[in-house]
């Protein structure tokens, strides 16, 4: 009996150890179920960081491209740059050479200059010409005796007609101050200061009647004193009247000149009564001084008869024809005049002098 009561509680023990460890089994179990679910997300959350860090990779692979590309497009306009440099530093370089070629060329030419001896102005007087480009061609003051003529009509205030009309009705001042008598005087300028130093002039001013400006006689060129007196005569005239050359032409004939200079616009206006007789001028009225028109075809007329008649055939004379609306045969008529005593005919621009 006592030996089936120890075979029990045997049993009962193997039973209790069976049932523990089948419980531990259990638990084993259960541990491992649970521990495959959690790495399961784990595994997610690794694929999930993965292809975060894959991404991450690609974005910066790009970035760096983009860097590499940008640095490779840098470098070449560096280059680029360097040789723009270069070429513009060689182009300098050339630029500073020929620089100091020319400023030694011009050195060089200063002191050439410097050497040259310039031949002094003869002019007796001081005129407004700036430079000698402004002297008239061709045309020289020259002669032992010199007449110069100055033709102070009313004509000699304006080159159109219907100008000269308005200033014959205005005051003396205006007359005066009218733009071609102003040019006028200076030709008169002009001629005074090229005069010949040992030469002597006289100076008549003729418009209906004619007058000597300055000394009534012969006055020595060299002496500005003379030609000062001249000036202010000049100055005090008034342009008016009509142009009788006939008057002009005789007192100049009364010094015996070699040379004869003449300033006009155009060709006479007026004539003497002696004309009276003559034919076939009977129909040109201005001829017999009593009538204030003339004609183109009359003032040729009068023109020729007045050289004719007035002039001296051993005179040099030379013309200055300002410009006259109305009197196309002016050039031509003084032209041929000139041309037989050896003188000429200046009709100059209007920026002269």
């Amino acid at each position: 009996m006592i030996q089936r009561k120890k075979s029990e509680g045997f049993n009962l023990a193997f039973l209790d150890i069976m049932s523990c460890g089948l419980g531990a089994i259990i638990l084993v179990f259960m541990l491992v179920k649970h521990n495959v679910n959690d790495s399961s997300v784990e595994l997610d959350n690794l694929k999930h960081d993965i292809q975060t860090l894959e991404e991450r990779k690609e974005s910066s692979l790009q970035t760096l491209k983009s860097i590499e590309a940008e640095l490779s497009e840098n470098t070449s306009q560096e280059a680029a740059a360097k040789k723009s440099l270069a070429e513009k530093q060689a182009t300098l370089a050339k630029e500073i050479s020929n620089t100091d070629s020319t400023t030694k060329k011009i050195e060089t030419l200063k002191s050439d200059i410097k050497d040259i001896k310039v031949v002094k102005k003869s002019d007796l007087i001081e005129s407004k010409q700036i430079n000698e480009e402004n002297y008239l061609l061709g045309l020289k003051v020259e002669g032992k005796k010199i007449a110069l003529l100055v033709d102070s009509s009313a004509s000699m205030t304006n080159e159109k007609l219907i100008d000269i009309i308005k200033t014959k009705n205005s005051s003396d001042k205006e007359k005066q101050q009218a733009k071609k008598w102003i040019r006028t005087k200076r030709v008169v300028e002009w001629l005074l200061a090229r005069l010949p130093a040992n030469s002597e002039l006289i100076v008549i001013a003729f418009s209906e009647k004619a007058k000597t400006l300055g000394n009534k006689s012969w006055m020595k060129a060299s002496d500005s004193k003379n030609l000062s007196a001249i000036l202010s005569d000049l100055n005090k005239l008034i342009p008016e009247g009509a142009t009788n050359l006939h008057h002009g032409l005789l007192t100049a004939n009364k010094f015996a000149p070699s040379n004869l200079y003449i300033i006009t616009d155009g060709l006479p206006t007026k004539g003497e009564s002696n004309y009276k007789s003559l034919n076939p001028f009977s129909s040109c009225s201005s001829l017999l001084g009593n009538s204030n028109l003339i004609s183109g075809e009359c003032r040729v007329k009068l023109f020729k008869q007045t050289i004719t008649e007035s002039a001296r055939p051993d005179v040099q004379v030379d013309v200055v024809l300002l410009p006259l609306e109305g009197d196309p045969d002016a050039i031509n008529q003084y032209w041929y005049w000139t041309a037989t005593t050896g003188g000429l005919v200046i009709s100059p621009a209007g920026n002269w002098p």
